[in-house]
Order: structure tokens, then C-alpha cells, then sequence
């Protein structure tokens, strides 16, 4: 490419829309390492990002089969980027079975990088493919790179006298070193990183690092007539204290910062299950403030919490679906005895085992009401990766304010999806406080209310004049002690009920995140699904419709003002990654004839499904 090209394309980058770029193979290919190293190049190149990584359920599948491909999405641009991307502009396919199930996410005329070294009777008999698609003319639509991306490697390596298996490991490399070169990406990030990761294996970092230098020197010898432009869009004024962050890792910093902030301990008990593992992994490599304990089963890491909680510390756990399950009857023991506990379920598709590894919003009314007998306690969703941080201080504040659980719904794509997070200054977030309570003379009560909030005090054991009993059964108003009064217990019930439902008066009134008050539809999400409900109204806004957006991260009690705002509208609806679990809790609160959009194929919302799906409600009859 002449220096007058290059000049003009870096000119237009500016202006040149979001692109996508979708890497998919075996798990054993190094799919998310080169995924995320594309990422880190990305913030580099001062462009705002979206990742997905896509996992497979099998923990490890055979070689080259359906089941086993493993896939990582990023969609990045000039202007805020909300998702990782509908269809991708460049796919880079490892083997048979990654390009039969990612092709239907290639843009037509997008570019298509195939390692064909795998394109053999056994690869495509394992793909299930009758017939060879680089030879079949199936893949004419798009801009086709077939390459034998082993035998390059291998050449690369030869040298460095490594065998035929550890040089392989180095295809990943190779492969991300000419993706570098399609974006005019530098290598030296990655080399560095290289050399770090594996100082204690030189040649290991060596191997990768000439695989990369080979990749990216392979693609000066390709012409591709691209029909998008590889160019990174630029970002004008991207933040300088930021930092790729996950889900995730972000929930860790968020409990690490409450451990901070409340200056108590905070004291995580889990049980691993994907993919709230991730949680788990993220909090053992932190070091202060949190405690870890995994525990035998998710019982015993429930009630190991609420122990921790009652011995002073702020108990925790986390679980996906199952696992709640599982929990119910130890957050409806919490619940009873009035104590605080953060519960987080990071949900999955279901029911039972399902599908582990791909995110849904299934989990909302197990949450909510999912326990027996009158057992309310709050419900808090993030919205994005970077939420994750505040939500985790946000359910800590209310743990400890109303004495009571609360439980915080992430997902599998939260966990997981990464972008650009410009680090918090701690120094500008209040403190936690927690209640603190005098021995006077005389019995201590330990279910007296506070006017404001009904919470009960919390009474830390050992204090003198502050001993008491606890536990499950229920206890008398004021004293604690056990009773079977059947007024009392009436009396309990609705405290414990109004505790939770006077919140909602304490919480930020219910905001617009777009559109008007008087706007033709309200779209109403919570969760994950945020960046792809703001896409698409911004662009159905743009193209001239009158669509307005509400997010909630409270989602029990529900906040005030929600049932005047949904009133505003003629046509209501949710969109939400189950069959419509929200839209039904609000039709029963509010009896108002709000409708859903709904998905349940394990994958993320699409914005221009959205898109269609929002103007067929508009062009329906308002109820």
C-alpha cells in the first residue's frame, strides 16, 4: 500500500464505522489469549472496545468436533461501543468446525481467514461437513484468506529445533501476528508481554514471539481488496487511567473496595460452578480484605457466609443457577434471622445443567420470590462489565442498611465480556457504615427497628451486655426470643415485608437512559442486555422513531415513579433473555399491559434484531 493510501485510509479512520472481529477454534488453540491480546492492542491503538468470549460447555471436546469450538468477539470504534457486535468483519476460522458454526456471523463480503490445514476427510467428517467449503463454492461471498497456518508455523520454527507439538502451540501467534498486520497494529506490546509471561521459559516467549514476526510478515505478501476499512477507528479523547476489565474482575475490585470502605472483612465462601468460577479466580489473586473459603457444596457455602456474617464480617457467595437453588434455604434462614449477606448469582441457560457456559436472564423470579414462606429481600442487576464494580458497593450499602440478604443477578456475558474501565478514585466514595450499637443496662433487644429503615441491630458476639439467641425459628418483636404467637408472627411478617418495600423510597428516582417521557415506545431492560437496547434505540432514534430507553439495577423493590413512567407510554416492552419474566412481574404489580421481546438461544441480543423487533411493537395496536 503506497504511503498516500495509507495516509488517506489513516485519515478516514476518524469517520469509519465500528468494526468486528470474530476468532473462533478448539479450546486448545489459544482462541481467548489471542482474542484478548487483539484487545489489549486495541486500547492501545486508542479505540473504545466490547468483547464476548463465546466458551464451549465441554470442558474439553474432541479435537475438531462441534462441540469443542471456542470463540472470542470484539467490536471496536471511535464513538462509545455498547456491545461486541452483531455480524463480524473479519472471522479468522481454525478448523472445519469453527467455520461451519461461526460463518452465519460473517458480514457478507467480510473477510475470511481459514487455517486449511485441517480441510481434510477426517476434519470435515469431524465437522460434519459433506463437502470441502473452500472448494465447493460455498465461501464466494466473502473475502477468502485460506492459509495453512501449521505448515507456516512450523517453517517459522524450524530453527529453534522445538518438535512438531510445541511449535503448533504457536499457531495462535502466527495467526494474530497477520490480523496485527490487516489493522496496522505494533507488536512490540505483545513481545513484551511475551517475554514477561514467560521469563521463566525463554523459549517458549521466543517460539510465540517469531510466530508472531512470521504471521504479521506473511500479510505484506497478501493483496486484499477489503470492502471494510481495516483501519482502527480512533478514539479523540480516550481515558488515560483505564484498564481492560471483565465482569468479573471487576465484582473482585468491587468487594475488595466494600472490604475498604466498611473496614471489615469481607469473607467469600463458594462452591466452583461456571461461570461463576471466574468471581472465585478473581478474588484468589487479590490480595487483603477478602477472605476466600470453598467450601464442600453450595450449602455449606451459603450458611459458612451467613456464619461470617454474624461472627462481624460481611458474608458472601456466589453460585450460578443451580447453585441457588441449592442456597434458598440458607438465604431464607438470613432472611429470619435478619443478618447481611451478599448473594451473586452469575446465571446460565437452563434448567439443570443446560447450558453452562452461555448467558441468560432466566434466574429473575427465582430470585425475587424463589423461596418458601413470605421471604422478600432486595434484587440488584449490573448493567455492564464496569457496573460490576459499583453494583457490588450498591448491594453492600443495602445489605447492611436493612440487616437482610441481597442477592445480585449477573450472567455469563457480564462475567466474562470486557472493556475499557477508567479506575474509580476510592477516595471520592462514602464510606460504609456499619451500625454500631452501645450496651446499655438492662436486657438487650435484639429485634428492635430502627424508625427510618426497620432494620434490627447488629450485635456483634462476644460484646458484653449484648448476648442473645438467634436462629430460624420465628422470634418474638423486640426480645428475640422464640414465639408461636400467631399475631406476632403476622406482625414479623409484614416488618420483614416492609423493610424491603420501604427501600424503594431510598433509592435514585427511576431516569430515561434515552428518548423522551412522551415518546412513542418504552423499552424497558435490565441486566446484560443494556449496550444492545442503547444501540439500537440511538439508531431507531436516529433513523426518526421516538423510542425511550429505562435500565434497572434494582429490580426488587421495584423503584417508584416505574409504574407513572410505563403509563407515559402507548406501547410498553421489555426485552430480556428469557421468556419474559420481567414483563410478567410487572404486568402483576402494576397491571399494565406491558409485552416482551424475548431470546433464549444463549446468546447475547443482536441490535438489528432488536431493532426489528422494537418496530413490529411500534406498528402494533396500542393496548
Amino acid at each position: 500500500m503506497s504511503e498516500t493510501a495509507q495516509a488517506a485510509k489513516r485519515q478516514g479512520a476518524d469517520k469509519a464505522p465500528p468494526l468486528v472481529v470474530r476468532f473462533a477454534g478448539d479450546s486448545g488453540d489459544g482462541i481467548q489469549l489471542a482474542g484478548y491480546e487483539f484487545a489489549k492492542s486495541t486500547a492501545e491503538a486508542r479505540s473504545d472496545f466490547m468483547t464476548f468470549p463465546d466458551f464451549p460447555a465441554e470442558i474439553r471436546a474432541p479435537t475438531g468436533t462441534l462441540f469443542g469450538v471456542s470463540a472470542f468477539q470484539i467490536q471496536f470504534g471511535a464513538d462509545e461501543v455498547l456491545t461486541p457486535g452483531d455480524r463480524a468483519d473479519v472471522l479468522i476460522a481454525f478448523n472445519p468446525a469453527a467455520l461451519a458454526t461461526n460463518l452465519p456471523n460473517l458480514k457478507p463480503g467480510g473477510v475470511l481467514i481459514v487455517d486449511d490445514s485441517h480441510f481434510d476427510a477426517r476434519g470435515l467428517k469431524k465437522a460434519k461437513l459433506e463437502t470441502n467449503p473452500l472448494e465447493d463454492g460455498s465461501l464466494e461471498g466473502f473475502q477468502l484468506i485460506a492459509v495453512d497456518v501449521v505448515k507456516r508455523t512450523l517453517e517459522a520454527l524450524d530453527p529453534l529445533d522445538l518438535g512438531r507439538k510445541r511449535a503448533t502451540r504457536a499457531k495462535n501467534f502466527w495467526v494474530l501476528g497477520l490480523v496485527y498486520w490487516m489493522f496496522g497494529r505494533p507488536l512490540e506490546a505483545t513481545q513484551d508481554w511475551l517475554k514477561s509471561k514467560f521469563k521463566k521459559a525463554p523459549e517458549v516467549a521466543e517460539a510465540n514471539i517469531t510466530a508472531l514476526k512470521a504471521g504479521n510478515a506473511y500479510g505484506e505478501t497478501l493483496e486484499i481488496s477489503a470492502t471494510p476499512n481495516l483501519t482502527a477507528p480512533r478514539v479523540a479523547r480516550r481515558r488515560d487511567n483505564s484498564r481492560i476489565m471483565s465482569g468479573g474482575q471487576a465484582m473482585a475490585l468491587g468487594l475488595a473496595a466494600v472490604a475498604a470502605l466498611g473496614k471489615r472483612d469481607i469473607v467469600y465462601c463458594s462452591y466452583p460452578i461456571t461461570p461463576a468460577s471466574t468471581l472465585l479466580h478473581a478474588l484468589a489473586r487479590l490480595e487483603g480484605g477478602v477472605r476466600i473459603f470453598q467450601a464442600e457444596d453450595e450449602i455449606a457455602a451459603a450458611t459458612a457466609a451467613i456464619g461470617a456474617s454474624f461472627a462481624g464480617s460481611l458474608g458472601v457467595t456466589a453460585s450460578s443457577g443451580p447453585g441457588l437453588s441449592l442456597k434458598t434455604e440458607a438465604i431464607g434462614l438470613a432472611i429470619a434471622v435478619e443478618l447481611p449477606l451478599l448473594v451473586i448469582d452469575v446465571q446460565r441457560g437452563g434448567p439443570s445443567t443446560g447450558m453452562p457456559t452461555k448467558p441468560e436472564q432466566s434466574d429473575l423470579t427465582m430470585a425475587i420470590h424463589g423461596r418458601h414462606g413470605e421471604a422478600p429481600c432486595p434484587v440488584l442487576a449490573p448493567a455492564t462489565p464496569d457496573d460490576c464494580f459499583a453494583i457490588m458497593i450498591e448491594a453492600a450499602r443495602i445489605a447492611i442498611e436493612t440487616m437482610s440478604p441481597v442477592i445480585v443477578l449477573s450472567d455469563a456475558y457480564l462475567a466474562n465480556a470486557a472493556s475499557d474501565w477508567e479506575i474509580p478514585d476510592i477516595d471520592t466514595i462514602p464510606d460504609l457504615l456499619w451500625p454500631e450499637i452501645s450496651p446499655e443496662e438492662g436486657d438487650f433487644q435484639p429485634f428492635t427497628r430502627d424508625v427510618l429503615t426497620l432494620a434490627r441491630p447488629w450485635a456483634a458476639p462476644g460484646t458484653q451486655g449484648l448476648a442473645h439467641r438467634i436462629g430460624g425459628l420465628e422470634k418474638a418483636q423486640g426480645s428475640g426470643h422464640i414465639s408461636y404467637d400467631p399475631a406476632n408472627h403476622a406482625e414479623m411478617t409484614r416488618t420483614r415485608a416492609a423493610k424491603i418495600s420501604r427501600l424503594a423510597d431510598r433509592l435514585p428516582a427511576i431516569e430515561l437512559e434515552d428518548g423522551a417521557q412522551d415518546g412513542d415506545i418504552l423499552v424497558i431492560g435490565w441486566g446484560s442486555t443494556h449496550g444492545s437496547i442503547a444501540q439500537a434505540v440511538k439508531e431507531l432514534n436516529g433513523e426518526g422513531a421516538r423510542v425511550s430507553h429505562v435500565h434497572l439495577r434494582h429490580l426488587w423493590p421495584l423503584p417508584r415513579g416505574l409504574e407513572a413512567l410505563i403509563r407515559c407510554f402507548p406501547h410498553a416492552v421489555t426485552a430480556e433473555l428469557n421468556t419474559g419474566q420481567l414483563s410478567s412481574i410487572l404486568r402483576g404489580e402494576y397491571l399494565a399491559p406491558v409485552t416482551c421481546i424475548s431470546q433464549v438461544n444463549g446468546q447475547p441480543f443482536h441490535v438489528s434484531d432488536l431493532k426489528a423487533e422494537i418496530r413490529k411493537h411500534l406498528e402494533a395496536p396500542s393496548s
